[in-house]
């Protein structure tokens, strides 16, 4: 069988950027694929929906295609997604949309489908219609190490009796190492008798190795992508593949263009998004975990060191081989529902001021002026999280609500001597269990964007941030005032702003008598500030 080497930077890369590369890009990029050896260039997805910002490389229109310089005897794909045909609109009204026009008409000739084992029927018989139409098609079976033998081995007589032209499969957890690989291709040569492909993930530094043993098996069609980028950690790197190819042709590669797209156009990209495989990704394979949730991570400045092996070790035990924000934001996973408590803040708070120490460095910088002004006021203090910056003895009450920070905290809380406020009847048995030697006061949290609601034992807020969450708690608790310290704000740029500042404007529009103010340095607009050393 004839070795086909396929590169899907466009694609697979597109996750990182939105799919938006520049024409200078695309231009460089074609003509070193030429050089390198790739064969096929999968230029993209053509997806059905069309939600929020995606560049030219999402859709990969004919229209798009055609303004593009494509080297003689360079083969251009797309790939869709098996969701895309499982709508309610169908596979034929979906077809029509994705692909307008017969495939004499355009300049793409492979269309792979990346699909799920319970979107192959669709995808066979999408692989009909592609067919009567000219396109060349691949089936690209996701998660295939979850999939018991009998179901590969069905797979493969499956694709017999369709007229696809090229079997893949792809270790999208990163998990396999080159024996499971093998013994993937083993089973489905026992029934299918067409191209393989192999389509790898380098969690764990094994993308390349595992190419190269599904090679050895029978496997001739590699794919890979320009320095790896991709979703999660990447993918093989073609600057490294095109190296095996050339050898297992008896060719001499021609990486030239290819080191000086990678210096001119990937490298200072990586350097933006940060893609490659680190101790993460390397967890994420080795339990099973979708590498999307530890981009996402690792994205957001929210999330910290503690947070990200909080999650993974709560995904190791919960599951998560399919990737949902609702599952990596745990508040609105975990406190869906109707909101429910059992603790009336009103019986701390009712007719007290209220200091809200957060866990910015001010509580630090002005820990003396603080001490003794709550040993002169005798305010109630509700510290989130761990704020441990002062005499603990004068930290009444703790509040914590994001189940992540939870499970990165639980440890500490247990030896924090204060209760601690939390949705606890709303949280998973397993979270509960970790926080059981602690005195815990159970207030329920809703989450509702755009909306405050302040119950006698229960909230709805907003947004999962702790301090949203403790304002909710400090209203229905009737305080007097609420006064904050430790609430610096983030850097210049730092989006975290503009989150806190919207979550803090919802706020002092659902209050009758707003009586909040930061008596700690603050960058935040419209949080009314005054001095502590003036109180």
């Amino acid at each position: 069988m004839t070795l086909r080497f396929l590169d899907c930077t466009l694609r697979d890369g597109g996750y990182y950027n939105a799919w938006d590369f520049s024409e200078d890009l695309l231009t460089d990029y074609l003509e070193s694929m030429k050089s390198a050896g790739v064969d096929i260039v999968e230029l993209g997805f053509r997806f059905l929906k069309n939600q929020g910002f995606k560049g030219a490389c999402a859709f990969t229109t004919d229209e798009f295609l055609e303004g593009l310089s494509v080297p003689e005897g360079l083969t251009i794909g797309v790939m869709i997604n098996g969701a895309d045909l499982c709508t309610q609109m169908g596979v034929d009204e979906a077809l029509t949309r994705l692909f307008p026009r017969a495939a004499d008409e355009t300049c793409v000739e492979l269309v792979r489908m990346a699909c799920h084992f319970h979107e192959l029927p669709q995808a066979f018989k999408a692989a009909e219609k592609l067919s009567e139409s000219g396109y060349r098609v691949g089936i690209n079976l996701m998660q295939i190490a979850d999939r018991s033998q009998a179901e590969i081995l069905d797979l493969a007589s499956r694709a017999n009796e369709s007229p696809i032209e090229v079997l893949y499969f792809a270790d999208s957890m990163g998990g396999m190492r080159p024996d499971d690989v093998g013994k993937i291709v083993k089973l489905l040569r026992q029934r299918w008798e067409g191209d393989v492909g192999i389509h790898t993930h380098d969690n764990m530094g094994l993308a390349l190795a595992n190419t190269l043993r599904a090679q050895d098996e029978g496997v001739n069609w590699l794919d890979a992508t320009v320095t790896g980028m991709g979703r999660g950690p990447g993918n093989a790197r073609t600057e490294e593949l095109a190296i095996e190819v050339a050898a297992l042709r008896d060719q001499a590669p021609n990486l030239v263009p290819l080191m000086t797209l990678i210096r001119k156009h990937f490298a200072p990209m990586k350097q933006q998004y940060g893609w490659g495989t680190n101790p993460y990704y390397y967890l994420a394979g080795k339990y099973g975990i979708h590498p999307t949730y530890i981009q996402e991570m690792l994205g957001d400045a929210r999330y910290d060191e503690e947070d990200i092996l909080a999650v993974i070790d709560h995904l190791r035990e919960e599951g998560g081989k399919k990737f949902s924000f609702d599952t990596l934001d745990g508040a609105r996973h975990f406190y869906r529902g109707e909101p429910r408590g059992s603790w009336a803040p009103a019986d701390a708070m009712n007719g007290r001021n209220v200091l809200i120490l957060g866990t910015g460095p001010g509580v630090a910088a002005h820990r003396s002026a603080l001490e003794a002004y709550i040993r002169r006021t005798s305010p109630l203090v509700m510290a989130l999280n761990t704020q441990e910056a002062i005499d603990p003895e004068l930290i009444d009450l703790r509040i914590a609500c994001h189940p992540v920070r939870l499970l990165a905290d639980a440890d500490t809380h247990s030896r924090l001597p204060q209760p601690l406020i939390t949705p606890a009847s709303m949280l998973p048995e397993s979270l509960r269990n970790e926080l059981a030697s602690k005195e815990l006061l159970d207030f329920g949290l809703g989450i509702e964007p755009g909306h405050f609601y302040f119950g006698t034992t229960h909230c709805v807020a907003p947004t999962s941030l702790v301090l949203a969450y403790a304002l909710a708690v400090a209203t229905s608790g009737n305080a007097s005032g609420i006064l904050m310290a430790g609430f610096d704000g983030y850097a210049s740029g730092d989006i975290r702003n503009a989150e806190v500042e919207s979550m803090l404007a919802e706020f002092t529009s659902s209050v009758n008598n707003n009586s909040l103010v930061s008596i700690t340095p603050t960058r935040y607009k419209g949080l009314p500030s005054t001095s502590l050393y003036g109180l």
